[in-house]
């Protein structure tokens, strides 16, 4: 799969004046000049640093493919690093994720005796959160990152969950037999995967005929807040800008059905849907503003942006002033659009 990134913008100053106005600037391309970050210093284009699989150190809970050989000469995939990586701000959002919040729309269809998959299970609020639902069947929870499973081994531990183990496992070779388990499901995977499609087909393959797999991204563009901030618009275009650089999709959600259809799942059999987070409360909107303030300039994702060469310090701690000053602003919103799907395998 072949993803193409947008063409790249030249900031100017800091952008102030009507949507229409900032609408124009986002529009703005150059193609062959140096480019100036959001508000920051003027950075010549040059190949992200890390992109070589050898390089890729910060192995993703989007569960890797760094080692595939054919995709070394191919920059949409040259790596499956993590644009978020496990910075305690990206942690402390995954802790917060329940059955209830993360997968309601595959509730309905769990019985009690039933096999789950859970790829790209992180921390494992939510694979535990499952497993205490199918009091009478199993799960497994698989990621690449053995951090995150020491920490959801200690989570199912503390929870007294015995019908659950967890695994270090690459989303594209999943280490199971055909057919193995009743549900499959993905929660915010796809859009840290270069190719999707390719997982989905082997989500497929590891789940039972007449299974089901399930899916949850969210879309970026289709973030929205109030009040309006030029600092969280640029943080938005930045993010775009950062995953395509790296061959990811942060629009992930609305191309869900479409990745689904294209693995070979029966048209007849995908369910598409879609739900929303939204941070609105005082308390809402200070840890929401507060982790991605933090993620800014601490994490996984504020390195990728200034090895793309797409952002410098200065620009990133701009952007995080931004997030800070949103949570603070007592008329705060913000609503997160995930795309969701249950297909029968």
């Amino acid at each position: 799969m072949q993803m193409c990134r947008p063409a790249r913008r030249t900031y100017s100053a800091p952008m102030t004046g009507s949507a229409n106005e900032h609408d124009m600037a986002r529009s703005e391309t150059s193609s062959d000049m140096p480019r100036e970050t959001p508000r920051g210093r003027v950075l010549d284009k040059a190949q992200p640093a890390g992109t070589d699989p050898i390089d890729a150190v910060d192995a993703p809970s989007s569960l890797s493919s760094l080692n595939n050989p054919g995709a070394v000469k191919d920059l949409t995939k040259e790596s499956e690093s993590y644009t978020h990586g496990h910075h305690e701000s990206v942690l402390r959002s995954h802790r917060r994720r329940t059955a209830a919040n993360s997968a309601a729309f595959l509730l309905p269809h769990l019985l009690s005796d039933m096999t789950l998959l859970d790829v790209g299970c992180g921390p494992g609020t939510v694979t535990v959160d499952l497993a205490e639902r199918l009091t009478a069947g199993s799960v497994v929870g698989v990621d690449a990152s053995d951090d995150v499973l020491e920490s959801a081994r200690g989570l199912a531990d503390a929870h007294g969950t015995k019908n659950i183990s967890f695994e270090h496992a690459n989303a594209y070779e999943l280490p199971f037999e055909d057919d193995s388990f009743d549900v499959v499901f993905a929660h915010q995977l796809l859009q840290h995967l270069s190719d999707p499609v390719a997982a989905l087909r082997e989500m497929k393959r590891v789940a039972r005929p007449g299974g089901f797999v399930a899916v949850r991204d969210a879309d970026y563009e289709a973030m929205t807040w109030f009040p309006e901030s030029p600092e969280l618009t640029e943080w938005n275009m930045l993010y775009h800008e950062v995953t395509h650089t790296y061959g990811f999709e942060p629009d992930a959600g609305r191309r869900l059905a479409s990745w689904v259809r294209d693995a070979g799942f029966d048209p007849a059999s995908i369910e598409p849907g879609a739900s929303v987070w939204c941070y609105a409360t005082p308390d809402d909107r200070t840890w929401w503003g507060g982790l991605w303030a933090e993620r800014c300039t601490q994490s996984n994702f504020a390195v990728q942006a200034k090895d793309s060469a797409l952002a410098d310090d200065v620009a990133l701690e701009q952007l995080a002033q931004g997030w800070r000053e949103w949570a603070a602003a007592p008329d705060g919103w913000f609503a997160v659009l995930n795309g969701e799907v249950l297909a029968r395998a």
